[in-house]
């Protein structure tokens, strides 16, 4: 039988949560940028696909470099937004009683 502590950051046996004592150092330093695997869904919307794919550029990015990304990104699609609301829309319907002066 071992009685040796368990070290700090492995999973609790009985819970399989991890020791509150927090993960274990590594001496191999900080890990490399590895993509998030999160799925990007097509819109529909060319102009708006392309800014949301733009976000696959932070995969390759450490941290401190997804910020440039994501503001990127954040003004591209708020152009976007604001470029639908300077186009004519369809003519309304006519009024409904006719106007008299």
């Amino acid at each position: 039988m071992n009685d040796a502590a368990p070290q700090a950051g492995t999973p609790d046996p009985d819970t399989g949560e991890p020791d509150p004592a927090g993960p274990v150092p590594s001496d191999d330093g900080p890990a490399a940028p590895a993509p998030l695997g999160v799925p990007r869904t097509p819109t529909g919307h060319p102009e708006v696909d392309t800014h949301v794919e733009r976000l696959a550029d932070a995969d390759d990015l450490t941290t401190d470099g997804h910020l440039a990304v994501y503001e990127d990104v954040h003004r591209g699609l708020r152009d976007a937004l604001t470029a639908l609301d300077a186009r004519p829309g369809p003519p309304g319907p006519p009024p409904a009683h006719g106007h008299r002066s």
